[in-house]
């Protein structure tokens, strides 16, 4: 019988061990760290992978000096090893790194995609879970084991795999579902059995595992699974079971499921008209590996919401945006960024906020006079819908607490400049400034690598210089990319003798001031004295009894007075130890900057006020 299509000439996979064949044949992509460089160019097919990214993937944290060199080296072999398949050059190289040019049916991963993609667009119209559910064990079928699992010691590779695990786990879902409303309940149980083990807390997984054990006859094994999720969450997360699977459960106490046909509970499905409404991911993203392998496990596996603090310039929004991106696909009824302030730095009313989130989630609740009633519609409103809200710069307890999701599958991510008392249900991130590997990671994303490492020096004196900030390193990298004349020593030399150095972390119209002036007018009087004594101190880091003295007050005074701070995360005691004679204190360097260029209050000694009025305001 004549062939009607040629099997592809190469063909790679990576949802398992990284394999490649050539001619059909089982080809050697060479050392390991080869490996590695291939396999994060097929992570990021089609794409544009940095040479800093592919360093980060090949050595960590600790490249050598070469590394850009030997990066040289093995794209040259892949080249070589892959010119037996023809064709035109496969990795080319584009400005800033490489890119590997692949079809669909040369790389499982992308196959993958096409199948989910096509299957959700088929359960979307009539009679279509047929050929949804065939499409979706296809893409299933295609998994091998974990992906990349034999390259997993690089925490570059690990966080890509780590992301397309949960959209397996979502395709799987999706693949259960179908399969159970067209009554095959007995060959779903068991195959998702594992699975709900690897993933104890997701939601919709909990319903379909339990509806295909009760429509296989396995009731009791049914009303078991609903009993451990109930003492998991209890015991992890110290929640009740959401209104899904509680109503799930009911209908399996009275047994009424099997006998009805009832569809299967679940959250909503991903639909084409999904709200993506978040500011784009940021192409020069760097370091914050681990807090986003973090976020990616609480928030996308165990649905429970994270409070992210820190002060300004660290990344938290970034952060969150980032987060919210790479999750869009297990939250098909949205995922949307609320702006909690005013561009002046003022706290939005919650009126104002509870009509934003219901436009943009395309959620719609009756006119009422009365914000308690409001927000008691909007919370019925959204139970059992899965949305991933992410709400910036919150500014006090009271307003966040009333916009927070409550049991069901959507979560939260908040962000806040500090602490905010009364919202310990949810999960804490403090975010800091970088190290300097990642400040210089960020810098040589905006200068090329090659500059920052003639000059590696001053280029960790300039990082240095401006805080180790994500923000304030973008400001001088974007600077310094225009003005290519000038050298990295005299740059750094001219931050560490300039007598303002706010107006160095100005690019055209891009500046830090506005936003700490905001900052500034939202502290009460008290604490902007305090700061403004603390910052003529000679350096960011200083004692109790400096500190008593620039306030004016006893070192027992002085003490109670800075609590506050510490509480609210003005301050911070970054090394958080005695010594032999004295508590170490640091101001951070945005906050030192801006508040010694602000008039002096007439009476410093406020500060000792400071504590009792803080707790009056929150």
């Amino acid at each position: 019988m004549e062939r009607l299509t040629d099997p592809p000439a190469v063909v790679f996979r990576i949802l398992g061990d990284l394999a490649v064949e050539i001619g059909g044949h089982e080809a050697d992509p060479g050392p390991h760290k080869q490996r590695l460089v291939l396999a994060m160019l097929l992570c990021r097919a089609n794409s544009v992978v940095s040479t800093d990214l592919l360093t980060d993937a090949v050595w960590g944290d600790e490249p050598p000096r070469t590394a850009h060199k030997n990066l040289h080296v093995y794209v040259s072999s892949l080249r070589n090893l892959l010119r037996p398949a023809g064709g035109p050059e496969r990795i080319v190289h584009r400005s800033g790194g490489y890119v590997l040019r692949v079809g669909a049916e040369e790389l499982d991963v992308l196959r993958f995609k096409e199948f989910v993609r096509a299957a959700r667009m088929s359960a979307t119209v009539p009679n279509g879970s047929e050929h949804a559910a065939r499409l979706l064990g296809e893409a299933l079928d295609l998994w091998r084991g974990p992906m990349l699992a034999d390259l997993a010691d690089s925490p570059a590779i690990r966080a890509e795999a780590d992301a397309w695990a949960l959209r397996r786990v979502s395709a799987c879902e999706d693949w259960a579902e179908a399969c159970v409303a067209l009554g095959r309940a007995a060959g779903v149980a068991d195959r998702i059995a594992e699975l709900v083990r690897e993933h104890p807390m997701r939601e919709r997984l909990r319903a379909v595992h339990m509806t295909a054990l009760h429509r296989s006859g396995r009731r009791t094994e049914a009303l078991a699974c609903y009993d451990e999720y109930r003492r998991h969450l209890a015991a992890e997360l110290g929640l009740d079971v959401g209104p899904v699977v509680t109503s799930l459960y009911r209908s399996l106490l009275a047994d009424g499921a099997a006998r009805s046909g009832d569809p299967v509970p679940k959250p909503r499905r991903e639909r084409p008209d999904q709200r993506l409404l978040l500011p784009p991911d940021l192409h020069d993203f760097t370091g914050r590996a681990r807090h986003t392998a973090e976020l990616m496990e609480t928030v996308g596996v165990h649905r429970r919401s994270v409070h992210v603090c820190g002060p300004l310039g660290v990344g938290k929004t970034t952060l969150a945006v980032r987060t919210a991106h790479r999750l869009a696909a297990d939250f098909p009824d949205g995922c949307v960024l609320i702006r909690m302030r005013r561009s002046d730095g003022s706290a939005r009313p919650v009126n104002a906020l509870l009509a934003d989130l219901c436009r943009v989630t395309g959620t719609t609740i009756p006119q009422v006079d009365d914000e308690d009633d409001a927000i008691a519609l909007w919370q019925a409103e959204i139970l059992g819908r899965s949305l991933l809200l992410v709400l910036d710069d919150a500014a006090d307890a009271p307003t966040l607490q009333s916009l927070l999701p409550g049991p069901g599958g959507s979560v939260a991510l908040v962000t806040t400049r500090r602490e905010l008392p009364g919202i310990g249900s949810l999960q804490r991130m403090e975010l800091g400034a970088f190290t300097p590997t990642e400040a210089l990671d960020l810098l040589a994303r905006h200068i090329t690598g090659q500059r920052v490492a003639q000059e590696r020096g001053a280029a960790e004196r300039i990082v240095t210089a401006v805080g180790l900030l994500p923000l304030t390193v973008r400001l001088v990298g974007g600077k310094l990319a225009a003005l290519r004349h000038l050298s990295l020593s005299a740059y750094a030399s001219r931050l560490e003798s300039s007598e303002c150095l706010l107006d160095e972390l100005a690019v055209g119209e891009n500046t830090v001031r506005p936003r700490l002036a905001a900052w500034w007018q939202d502290l009460v009087p008290h604490t902007r004295a305090g700061l403004q004594a603390l910052s003529r101190l000679p350096g960011p880091v200083f004692t109790l009894a400096e500190a008593a003295a620039a306030l004016g007050l006893p070192p027992d005074e002085a003490g109670r007075a800075l609590e506050p701070l510490l509480e609210q995360r003005e301050l911070d005691s970054p090394l958080a130890e005695v010594t032999a004679h004295a508590v170490l204190y640091e101001l951070p360097l945005l906050s030192r900057l801006y508040a010694r260029t602000q008039p002096l209050y007439g009476d410093e000694r406020l500060m000792g006020d400071c504590r009792e009025s803080d707790r009056h305001r929150t």
